[in-house]
């Protein structure tokens, strides 16, 4: 991020860096850096597919201690990739150093790096909606917004990024590792509270090595950014030539005195390119101005269009946007910035492209990004197939994307083609928002191999992970066994008690609470790879339904990721239900946890009518487990629970609304018999023996 090794030098130069006490202060921060930061810092779980409870709770910390010192937080995040495509390069190196970091996470080693989980920008999004804070994620990248929304509110930047380092902002760059937010204090003899951190301006940098401003654009391309780097370019130029000092940043000085004797960023740079023709092949010499002019160009600060996102709730009008992403339909420029469309989309469309994440899962085997692979050919068929008209002259059908994944222990790349679903052959994506809702939820569960009928049994905010599994059952590769289902099962089961003990309306489920946070504390750390790739194929095709849910317009409500998957709790129960403990002992004296358990795995069976599911050795499939409750207790429970998630607040990046209730759906209780076509081998698995009543929402 930014200019490699210019942190360090930072550090190595402390004075420059002022002390200051934040409090009564608008703060604009780097969203992208800052779960970045949270997460690690915090030390949460990366091996075992990530702890998105703790998290959140880290989230909330954090603007709460802002809130005290009545610091106005402002969020903006990264969206797709520069237009340009000048980062390219930078990007792959990056994929690449995060499946060797993964790699390294699945052998048991500690790498310099660290693994974000899959679903970490859902659930940073969803907490930071939920807590009213102001969000925003831009079209491309963020740092120029946020640098050109900090000069025009005056106001400091928060974030980890070198760049700012660079950028004129000034009301300065607080830098996330000296933002003390965990330590909020007290002026003396008040009740004023402030947040004690380090301030960095340009005016103190410039003053301390002697330079003008204007020429810190050259000192960073020079030196190398994430747009160009001479070494790269087979240019070598002996900066430490120039230094005093010994050491690595004598490269960093050296540059820096040399630039003292320029007042004018094309004096500098012109110098600098004549360095270049005397030293190096003058052949070079153009391809080298063309990208340290790219490189200078990214410190140019146009005006922010989020200034106006923030006061009006107004996306940039299309007008105002570079040509190339005028291919963007005008309805999504809104969604896109609220963080209620997939940032990914950009990319795909622009570049036709998808750069894939890396999750500690097993390198022997495909990616596990490979599961979610027909999902994401749906939501390419989407994008692609119904391009602008004005447009359509100016480039040629696409309709293949190319996927950078890991192969092995390298990143790989391969054609994929966009498709279209039955459902969706009528749909431009120009109106795509103006579908009939029934046609947009048709497309969705087509996608994902499921029916409507087949979901009615389930919670509506639940009827998204459990129709993602419905589809992972059929596609993960390996297959995955039932302690594997079952233990995904009770971890959703776990998030939705945690969720009703956190809002502490009608919450009865203690024991069973308590018990599966027993197991977490008692689990040790070893990790089975066999199960992290499992639940990695999982989470990404979570990922990949969130964003076509999305690009849908939801269709169904988009559930609190942050209550969906507890690594440490998944892994520990798989061990323990391998072990023989069973379902029924877990969820017992919990009716409305039983209820929950048996309607999300019936729907999962029932959806599995013709297929084979190699969850058990031999023929014979399940009838889901019924716990000894009286149906219409259970019914009163589920109903409990349906209802107190109608009146959240919601963190659904803007979709609050529930559609299945615009469809007709309301709360039945349905008392036949669980029809079962197949049933497991009971002897093996007691708890699928007994017959159950159904709960449905028809």
């Amino acid at each position: 991020m930014g200019v490699q090794g210019l942190t360090s030098f930072m550090e190595e130069n402390g004075n420059i860096l002022k002390d200051v006490h934040l409090r009564n202060s608008k703060l604009i921060i780097d969203g992208s850096n800052l779960f970045n930061l949270l997460y690690f810092n915090s030390r949460l779980d990366q091996s075992h597919g990530g702890d998105y409870d703790a998290f959140e709770d880290q989230v909330c910390k954090f603007f709460k201690a802002l809130r005290d010192c009545d610091i106005d937080p402002f969020v903006i995040v990264d969206g797709g990739s520069d237009y340009t495509d000048k980062k390219f390069e930078t990007l792959k190196e990056r994929a690449q150093s995060r499946i060797n970091t993964a790699n390294d996470l699945s052998m048991g080693l500690q790498g310099s790096g660290g693994i974000l989980p899959t679903l970490i920008k859902y659930v940073f999004k969803q907490v930071i909606i939920s807590l009213n804070v102001p969000y925003a994620q831009c079209i491309c990248e963020a740092d120029q917004e946020i640098a050109s929304l900090a000069r025009s509110w005056n106001c400091p930047v928060l974030s980890n990024d070198s760049d700012f380092y660079i950028f004129d902002i000034q009301a300065g760059f607080l830098p996330i590792s000296h933002f003390h937010w965990q330590r909020v204090s007290m002026q003396r003899g008040s009740s004023i509270r402030y947040i004690p951190c380090k301030q960095y301006t340009t005016t103190s940098f410039c003053r301390h090595f002697n330079i003008n401003r204007k020429v810190l654009p050259v000192f960073a391309s020079v030196a190398g950014n994430d747009y160009i780097k001479l070494r790269n370019m087979g240019v070598s130029l002996r900066w430490e030539e120039y230094s005093s000092m010994k050491g690595r940043f004598a490269r960093f000085d050296g540059l820096l005195n040399w630039l003292a004797h320029f007042h004018g960023q094309k004096d500098a740079l012109d110098s600098v390119l004549r360095l270049i023709s005397h030293s190096n092949n003058r052949q070079k010499t153009g391809a080298v101005l063309h990208g340290l002019s790219l490189g200078i160009e990214e410190y140019h600060l146009p005006p922010s269009c989020l200034e106006r996102f923030f006061n009006d709730g107004v996306g940039p009008g299309p007008g105002r946007l570079p040509e190339p992403l005028r291919v963007l339909p005008d309805w999504t420029l809104l969604p896109l910035m609220e963080g209620r469309l997939p940032s990914c989309m950009v990319d795909v469309m622009l570049l036709g492209r998808m750069m894939q994440g890396a999750q500690v899962e097993d390198p022997s085997l495909p990616c596990g990004n490979n599961t979610s692979r027909s999902i994401r050919q749906v939501l390419y068929g989407l994008l692609l197939g119904g391009r602008r008209a004005d447009h359509s002259s100016q480039r040629p059908p696409v309709d293949e994307v190319e996927e950078y994944y890991r192969e092995g222990k390298s990143l790989t790349s391969s054609m994929v083609e966009a498709i279209l679903p039955s459902a969706a052959e009528h749909i431009q994506l120009d109106t795509l928002h103006q579908a009939p809702r029934l046609v947009q939820l048709k497309v969705f569960l087509e996608t994902l191999g499921v029916s409507q009928s087949t979901m009615s049994g389930v919670p509506p905010h639940l009827r998204l992970p459990v129709a993602v599994t419905c589809y992972w059952l059929r596609h993960a590769h390996p297959p995955p066994e039932l302690p594997v289902l079952q233990a995904l099962l009770l971890g959703l089961v776990y998030g939705e008690l945690c969720r009703q003990r956190k809002s502490q309306r009608g919450f009865m489920e203690g024991p069973v609470l308590e018990r599966l946070r027993g197991l977490i504390q008692r689990g040790t750390r070893s990790l089975n790879l066999c199960v992290a790739h499992a639940y990695s194929q999982w989470q990404c095709c979570l990922k990949e339904s969130l964003h076509l849910n999305q690009l849908l317009c939801f269709p169904l409500a988009e559930p609190q990721c942050a209550w969906l998957y507890k690594g440490t709790l998944v892994h520990q129960l798989v061990t323990k239900l391998r072990g023989g403990l069973t379902p029924d002992s877990l969820l017992m004296g919990g009716p409305c946890s039983g209820q929950l358990y048996r309607a999300m795995l019936g729907a999962i069976l029932n959806s599995h009518d013709a297929a084979v599911i190699p969850l058990v050795s031999g023929p014979q499939r399940a009838t889901p487990p019924s716990l000894t409750q009286p149906l219409d207790d259970l019914t009163a429970h589920l109903h409990i629970l349906a209802l107190e998630y109608d009146d959240d607040d919601g963190a659904g990046g803007g979709s609050k609304a529930k559609p299945e209730d615009d469809l007709g759906w309301t709360l039945v209780s349905v008392r036949t018999r669980h029809k079962s076509k197949d049933r497991f081998n009971r002897a093996r698995n007691p708890e699928f023996s007994r017959k159950q009543g159904r709960i449905g929402w028809e």
